[in-house]
């Protein structure tokens, strides 16, 4: 089946984030008296905070203090550690090499609206041509679940999901995709173990952007289609 779209990831696929968030969450959850590890935390992302909450809180504690919780952290994030965000080299690069191989290229972001204009800005592509993008406001779940990518691709007309690929960087991105009859590509970069990214079910893993960007003619992408 020949590709026609890629739907990216972006935190820890495109730009060195995971680590920052997670300690936002690390943060935040001291604030009303919970202190997690950093690694708990850090394991966890790759998830929205409808689905990392849980893992943490009782049901009584989520329904009490998680909205406000979840609005706590993205203020941590966005004021302390969204400065500090830079992108993987050639992530710009490659999202271009997409585009000139004829390809649509779309953002699959759980990420708020105001962080993913943000993230653009940093990789570099705020101006780029993208035949589409979400945000957290497009889905109801965030990863496991599918929502995110069934999102994006519904703003691809034309597109099915087995002429598609996800690029992402944790068990979670593959799953959803997986959930969405996607396919996924797996980075390293997010911190996920080989091993983890293969049984969750990536087809193809490289270090970061720049190592499948390097790789792309002999890659799925480039390859023209997927494997059986």
């Amino acid at each position: 089946m020949m590709i026609k779209a890629v739907l990216f990831d972006v935190d820890g696929t495109l730009v060195d984030s995971v680590d920052l968030h997670a300690q936002a969450w690390v943060d935040a959850f001291k604030e009303i008296g919970h202190d997690i590890s950093f690694d708990q935390v850090r394991n966890q992302i790759g998830k929205g905070g409808d689905q990392l909450m849980p893992v943490f809180l009782s049901p009584e504690e989520l329904e009490e203090k998680g909205q406000a919780l979840e609005k706590r952290r993205g203020d941590i994030f966005r004021e302390g550690y969204l400065p500090r965000v830079h992108a993987f080299p050639k992530a710009a690069e490659l999202l271009k090499r997409v585009d000139k191989a004829g390809l649509r290229a779309a953002l699959a972001s759980s990420a708020k609206e105001a962080e993913l204009t943000a993230l653009k800005r940093i990789i570099g592509i705020e101006d780029a041509r993208l035949d589409a993008e979400t945000s957290s406001s497009d889905a109801e779940r965030s990863k496991p679940f599918p929502d995110i990518f069934e999102a994006a691709l519904a703003q691809l007309p034309g597109v099915s999901p087995d002429e598609t690929i996800v690029v992402g960087d944790t068990p979670y991105d593959a799953e959803a995709a997986a959930k969405a009859g996607i396919r996924t590509i797996g980075l390293l970069r997010g911190g996920f173990l080989e091993e983890a990214l293969r049984n969750a079910g990536c087809i193809a893993i490289y270090r970061d952007p720049a190592h499948l960007l390097a790789e792309y003619e002999a890659s799925p992408l480039g390859a023209g289609g997927m494997p059986d």
